[in-house]
């Protein structure tokens, strides 16, 4: 369903509250996830760890080696994941999309699992390579699918056509899995987690998705024309086409990395574009900072919950915001269908 201009404008008090709120729960958020886990360590410690790391001490080197790395690389990529799928909404105006729910993620996936089988060691740099190709291919290929039936793309064959896609590839992936004896290693991209995830990793991810995100801003305010309209959009100058590839770029470049990263974690780039769009309005200058904040705050507690459920245990984070995106998911589908 089309995003439609509401009487949503809030006040520049009211949204720096709101902002303000989100990075104060995003900081106590990331405080308490390092805290809590298999062996419970005080805020002070976390505190002293983080500003006055002492690597003689136990309690500090499983702060800064294991929890710190861990703990920033969900924020950075919870708002990865958030960001592109309010770009998604945005250039398609439709409020189902996602970069997992689009295919975009499986076919990350796809490339991931490819290159275990046929390029077993290889460096995490080229799989991150390989990761974004993938994105891109499916991505491409999603498109061309929807775009094939008479009449053009539309919200609903965007919507077909991910779904078809990331079922073909996630059927392929099994397939791979299977025949080369993989289940176990790519057990993790399934589910998605940050376990894994140390220092070096974060080096390498954290830069690249951190500059895409701050390049996001500049198509913020075109977005918000699209997602008013095309015309309207035409109307004001917006070169529809040339706007719509340099999000879909940006979308592959957060949602490749960050699966190549951490997995595939659906749902983050689909509930919370709407919770944002509910908070500071229609405007994409808002709801893009917004989305990054709180998909950071979604994937810092999910990857806390994971960690906390089953101690020493841990499920996998993909799960933990299933829990919250399937039921968003199955509202919004049964809202657009009343809609039609």
């Amino acid at each position: 369903m089309p995003h439609r201009p509401t009487n949503q404008r809030k006040s520049t008090v009211t949204v720096s509250l709101l902002f303000l709120s989100a990075i104060s729960v995003l900081l106590i958020s990331l405080f308490v996830s390092i805290s809590l886990g298999a062996k419970f360590l005080s805020l002070e410690t976390v505190w002293t760890a983080v500003f006055q790391y002492n690597p003689a001490l136990t309690s500090h080197q499983i702060i800064h080696e294991l929890r710190l790395p861990r703990v920033i690389g969900a924020a950075v990529v919870g708002a990865a994941f958030a960001v592109a799928g309010a770009l998604m909404q945005g250039i398609t105006r439709n409020p189902l999309a996602d970069t997992g729910v689009l295919g975009i993620n499986a076919g990350a996936t796809f490339m991931v699992a490819l290159s275990f089988a046929l390029w077993p060691g290889l460096p995490y740099a080229s799989l991150m390579g390989l990761s974004f190709v993938g994105a891109v291919l499916s991505t491409c290929f999603i498109f061309v699918l929807g775009s094939a039936a008479p009449g053009g793309l539309s919200s609903i064959r965007l919507t077909v056509a991910g779904a078809v896609v990331a079922a073909m590839l996630s059927s392929l992936s099994s397939g791979i899995a299977i025949y080369f004896d993989l289940s176990q290693d790519l057990a993790f991209w399934y589910a998605g987690g940050f376990g894994g995830m140390e220092w070096r990793h974060l080096k390498m991810i954290a830069p690249v998705l951190l500059i895409t995100l701050i390049l996001t801003m500049p198509l913020a305010r075109r977005i918000s024309l699209m997602s008013l309209g095309e015309e309207v959009a035409q109307g004001l100058g917006i070169n529809i086409r040339w706007t719509r590839l340099l999000a879909l770029t940006v979308v592959v470049v957060l949602a490749g990395v960050s699966v190549s990263a951490v997995g595939s974690i659906g749902f983050v780039g689909l509930v919370i574009p709407h919770i944002s769009r509910k908070l500071v309005g229609v405007d994409y200058r808002l709801i893009i900072p917004m989305s990054s904040l709180l998909g950071a705050i979604l994937l810092v507690l999910a990857d806390l919950g994971s960690r906390i459920v089953n101690p020493p245990e841990e499920l996998a984070v993909g799960i933990m915001v299933a829990f919250v995106g399937v039921p968003f998911f199955l509202y919004l589908a049964r809202k657009e269908r009343r809609a039609l």
